[in-house]
């Protein structure tokens, strides 16, 4: 009852139609889906440097559905970074590994989602597959 009624409040306090909502709601599973690929290409290219290109592509690839993708984006991409910095403290204690690490990653998800060219993070040498 109170999801139905959540979703119920967001559609009249959004004033999101119903058709706008599908749409945002497709965009969103297609930028999850940009998302999976850019992480499944970066493991299966295990090539050194090159995680904030992938980082940059998923995100921009993303975003360029529309909001829903953009949106996915930033929450899939909020969650992975929140969750490598509890994993990091259990590894590392609170010395502050991967605090760098984890802003360059953020810095370049936002450079992909604002529709900047990901080629900006690509390493040389990375196949052209990628």
């Amino acid at each position: 009852m109170k999801l139905s009624t959540g979703i119920i409040f967001c559609f009249l306090i959004l004033g999101v139609s119903s058709q706008r909502w599908a749409s945002f709601l497709k965009e969103a599973g297609q930028g999850a889906k940009d998302m999976l690929r850019a992480y499944s290409d970066m493991r299966e290219a295990n090539f050194k440097n090159s995680d904030k290109y992938f980082h940059a592509r998923g995100n921009y690839d993303a975003a360029q559905r529309g909001p829903g993708g953009a949106w996915a984006a930033k929450v899939i991409s909020d969650a992975r970074e929140n969750i490598q910095r509890i994993t990091d403290r259990f590894k590392h204690g609170s010395s502050g590994h991967g605090v760098e690490d984890s802003k360059a990653d953020q810095a370049a998800n936002e450079w992909g989602r604002s529709g900047k060219d990901p080629n900006h993070f690509r390493p040389p040498g990375l196949p052209d597959k990628y």
